[in-house]
């Protein structure tokens, strides 16, 4: 497979073309800090957002939900809000200076819709916040390093459903307030699908919203990256299809590993790691399968945008800066 590498007229923060260099690192959250959680995609349950923000809170923070944390499918049953609501609250959250980071409320569909609605305009010179959710988000996490240069968190959001919420939340609230005590991520039940050691940037999340951005101004390419990629209730024809499209695309040219996490709902797992193993192996890049990374059961958070270096045989993510920046007292 071929591609090219980022030229002079990349529209991407120079940060993105630097080997090793992780993104601009957002400050770790301290107690008393106030956080946004937004919607940019379905509606929320209330109930599994109530339990959630008493979860932040227990942990010291004050969460502010927004209008499209409230809204209850008023324009799509699938659509928190409108696209205008959804976009507004996230460049409002991002433009707050009261307002420390953004934990995302759930997943769903929309988040592309909103990504069209979106005004980055005088975005990109401020100061890095941190961004937290995973699903349907993914799309909004590509773009905040496209777009900003910013490093975010593929982790847990807002509402609490899964029965093991404790675990997958006190991953996320780890990593978003002791930043230095999550650099060595280790996955006890990953199996090595192809050996060796690989260094690069953390990127990637759900596949099937890696593959929806492809064209896009916020498409953020493999090339130099260690890539995850997990995904939900997908059969195993369309997750061929996408890993296909992915390679078709060039997406995947020059990526240095892979961690593929959980693949809930998506069928049979021995059929799931043969095509991952037939769509990812010949790219020769060291590969890890079944870490515990996305949807379903316990969910380590995964950093994104930070310089790593992934040891396939042991199943370990070493991050070499800590995920978020420390902030002296």
């Amino acid at each position: 497979m071929t591609g090219d590498a980022p030229g002079d007229d990349d529209p991407r923060p120079a940060s993105l073309a630097r080997p090793l260099a992780s993104l601009a690192r957002p400050p770790a959250l301290r107690p008393g800090d106030r956080v946004a959680v937004i919607c940019v995609s379905s509606p929320v349950d209330p109930v599994a957002l109530a339990a959630g923000l008493d979860a932040l809170r227990f942990a010291g923070l004050d969460p502010v939900t927004y209008p499209s944390a409230h809204d209850p499918g008023t324009m799509r049953p699938y659509l928190a809000g409108d696209d205008a609501m959804r976009a507004g609250d996230l460049r409002a959250a991002l433009t707050d200076p009261g307002i420390a980071g953004v934990v995302f409320a759930r997943g769903g569909s929309g988040a592309q819709r909103t990504l069209e609605a979106m005004d980055w305009a005088g975005l990109a010179g401020l100061p890095p916040k941190v961004l937290a959710g995973y699903s349907d988000v993914t799309a909004v996490l590509e773009a905040v390093a496209v777009r900003l240069g910013w490093a975010s968190l593929f982790g847990p959001m807002a509402a609490i459903r899964e029965a093991t919420a404790h675990y997958s939340f006190g991953s996320l609230l780890r990593t978003l307030m002791r930043p230095e005590q999550a650099t060595v991520i280790q996955y006890p039940e990953a199996v090595p699908l192809v050996p060796g050691v690989a260094r690069g940037i953390t990127m990637g999340g759900t596949l099937c919203l890696l593959a929806s951005s492809l064209g896009t101004g916020t498409s953020w390419p493999a090339r130099g990256g260690i890539l995850l990629l997990e995904d939900v209730n997908e059969e195993e024809y369309r997750l061929d299809r996408m890993l296909t499209q992915l390679r078709r695309s060039g997406y995947l040219d020059g990526v240095a590993g892979i961690v593929a996490g959980t693949f809930t709902g998506c069928g049979s797992p021995e059929l799931i790691q043969d095509v991952l193993a037939e769509r990812l192996g010949d790219l020769a890049v060291p590969m890890i399968a079944w870490a515990n990374v996305g949807h379903g059961g316990r969910f380590q958070t995964f950093p994104v945008g930070i310089a790593a270096e992934l040891d396939a045989g042991t199943a370990t993510l070493l991050l070499l800066d800590p995920p978020l920046r420390a902030v002296l007292s």
